[in-house]
């Protein structure tokens, strides 16, 4: 972590200007009840030590019952009043806070989602993701001390004017001159001096104290934050089947005997205290030594006569809470600059560069969606190593076409359809979109011409039609056509709510676990409802049973009517119904043609292929998809 010396006060704020614009955007209505809270808290004791002042003055003095009486009944209503107002402003604050939590993880959730796709893959960006939360959740660091310190620093702040508005007049002497001894000192200007100097260097002890307890915690953690941050990446990384694994499995003994190694560890838990605890108190004796310093002046100052005994009770009381509030703002002040150490690498996070450039020309609107696609003498090897994923491909396929993509694990299928996709842009070569570079395209739009179902796709807990329709607004009515055209008739006559039903039980009792070959159609049908020019299938039947995946290819003509179907499948039968059929190999495209003339190429790796699977899919297909 950098350390605070080598940045400027400058430098800091800037650091922390920025985290207060990230909650304004985020948390915009937390600011404002915070804000009320704060002044309301820092004004209404002063109110009550005030009035308590004033009776007691009043009763050392005249005594006068008539303003005796307005004296209680102003303390008494305007407590009240006041008390009632500040309840409230804190119960419209804890709502807000109660949000911020969630917003927070929103805010880093949506701005991952917008970043360059090369950061999704690398683990070093998506720890760094998981760090930060730790950080959030664990000691509040991060943004979250921007929130807990900036209030606090308010608070201190108006507790200084208040209690320095009520206490400047300590500070005024007898004006005939008296001047014995200590009580000389006492009636002279450089007492104030004195005492002012002290709570200056009380500050700035606060200050570096606050500091360096911040600065032996975090060393004190260094020890097992990653291990934390790779466990809770591990306990979030769980999926739902998790449950069962436990169960059969006892996966839970390893996560257990991790999560007590590193996250219950009573040897940081102890150091924390032990150094919270000495630190904790030397602030203590710190501003008790100020405290009594003062209590002997302000005593020194009514028994020479400077003021009565209601003012000592009102300065006694106000300049503890100055004293208390010059050291909260400068030990805040010091949890502020240490906790910009960890702002740095939040940005760091938010600021990873997206360097895929989008262009600016819309992608024509077409009647008659004719669109061609060509990959170019195409190369590309992915971002931190030197391997070549794929290599000089050259390839064409148009609307309406059914193009196969077939190759064993490794060969550049799935890199092939990230660039297709602009997951990621060629190393070498092009891409055309109607014989234009893709790259020129505004990248919305370019995106808008396809639907994908990849092998891990991703559905929600949320009702059926909001995962087809990848929204809450949707037609209720072409919802269902794609459902049942991606074969899920048969279960939505079952289902009592019908496509309202949701996905699963966690959070809804009459949701429905469905099945893994029925949650495969149900992301077909969503990219069929996207209804666009090109529909890309990532081995779509990989959990249907073989008479579901035969009614599949029955139908795939049907499904992908006058759009450009990319099918991608390491079972070979399933990939006789297509038009042409790509095969590649160690990253090269190394064969192009139809299922009966690459079966014929003697020698040819598609014919390696096939006959190597061919005792497996033997009698799978159906005549009519044979056909």
């Amino acid at each position: 972590m950098e350390n605070n010396e080598k940045r400027s006060l400058r430098e800091d704020w800037r650091l922390i200007k920025r985290a207060f614009g990230i909650w304004n955007e985020i948390a915009p209505h937390y600011w404002f009840s915070q804000i009320l809270c704060v002044f309301a808290n820092a004004f209404i004791p002063y109110f009550g030590i005030y009035m308590s002042a004033a009776l007691v003055t009043e009763l050392g003095g005249d005594c006068n019952p008539k303003r005796l009486a307005i004296l209680a009944a102003v303390t008494v209503i305007g407590s009240f009043l006041l008390n009632y107002v500040n309840r409230v402003i804190h119960l419209r604050k804890d709502l807000d806070v109660n949000g911020f939590w969630y917003a927070h993880h929103a805010f880093l959730q949506d701005h991952q989602n917008q970043m360059q796709f090369e950061h999704f893959e690398n683990p070093d960006v998506l720890l760094r993701k998981q760090e930060i939360t730790t950080w959030f959740a664990s000691f509040g660091g991060g943004l979250l001390k921007v929130q807990w310190c900036i209030p606090d620093l308010l608070d201190a702040i108006l507790n200084i004017i208040f209690s320095a508005a009520l206490t400047f007049s300590m500070f005024r002497m007898r004006t005939d001159g008296y001047n014995r001894g200590w009580f000389g000192l006492i009636n002279s200007p450089f007492s104030g001096v004195i005492i002012l100097l002290l709570i200056a260097v009380n500050a700035f002890f606060s200050i570096k104290i606050s500091t360096t307890r911040s600065q032996k915690v975090s060393e004190a953690l260094n020890d097992v934050a990653e291990y934390n941050t790779w466990l809770n990446a591990y306990f979030r990384g769980a999926k739902g089947g998790f449950a069962i694994d436990d169960i059969i499995f006892g996966m839970n003994r390893i996560f257990l005997n991790e999560y007590k190694r590193y996250h219950l560890h009573p040897k940081w838990a102890k150091d924390s205290s032990d150094i919270n605890r000495h630190y904790g108190m030397l602030s203590i004796l710190l501003n008790a030594a100020v405290n009594i310093a003062i209590f002997l002046f302000v005593a020194a100052k009514v028994y020479i006569g400077v003021f009565g005994l209601g003012s000592f009770l009102l300065y006694q009381a106000t300049i503890v809470r100055f004293v208390s509030a010059v050291s909260s703002f400068a030990s805040e002040f010091g949890n502020l600059r240490f906790n910009n150490q960890y702002l740095i690498k939040v940005y760091e996070f938010l600021d990873l560069p997206n360097e895929m450039y989008k262009g600016t020309l819309a992608v024509e609107k077409r009647d008659d969606i004719d669109y061609e696609i060509e990959f170019r003498d195409v190369s590309f090897k992915y971002p931190r190593t030197e391997t070549w994923a794929l290599r000089h491909v050259n390839m064409k396929f148009k609307i309406g076409d059914k193009l196969a993509i077939v190759g064993e694990n490794g060969s550049g299928k799935t890199t092939f359809i990230k660039l297709l996709c602009r997951l990621y842009d060629p190393t070498e070569g092009k891409i055309l979109l109607n014989g234009i570079d893709i790259t020129r395209y505004r990248y919305d739009e370019y995106m808008a011409l396809f639907s994908v179902v990849f092998q891990d796709y991703a559905l929600f807990q949320f009702p059926l039609a909001a995962n087809v329709a990848a929204s809450f607004d949707w037609d209720a009515e072409r919802v269902r056509d794609c459902l049942v055209r991606a074969g899920m008739e048969d279960k939505l006559d079952g289902l009592e709510r019908g496509i309202e039903t949701p996905i699963g039980r966690d959070y809804d009792s009459e949701g429905v676990d469905f099945s893994g070959g029925e949650m495969q159609k149900i992301a077909l049908a969503r990219a069929l409802y996207k209804d666009a020019p090109f529909v890309i299938l990532d081995e779509p039947t990989a959990a249907l049973d073989p008479i579901a995946e035969a009614a599949v290819y029955e139908n795939f003509n049907t499904l992908t009517q006058n759009k450009t179907s990319v099918f991608i499948s390491h079972r070979l039968s399933s990939c006789r119904f297509c038009d042409k059929i790509a095969v590649f190999d160690h990253g090269m495209l190394v064969q192009e043609g139809t299922h009966e003339a690459l079966v014929g190429e003697a020698g040819g790796k598609y014919a390696e292929l096939w006959h190597a699977q061919a005792k497996y899919y033997e009698g799978e297909v159906s005549e009519s998809v044979k056909a």
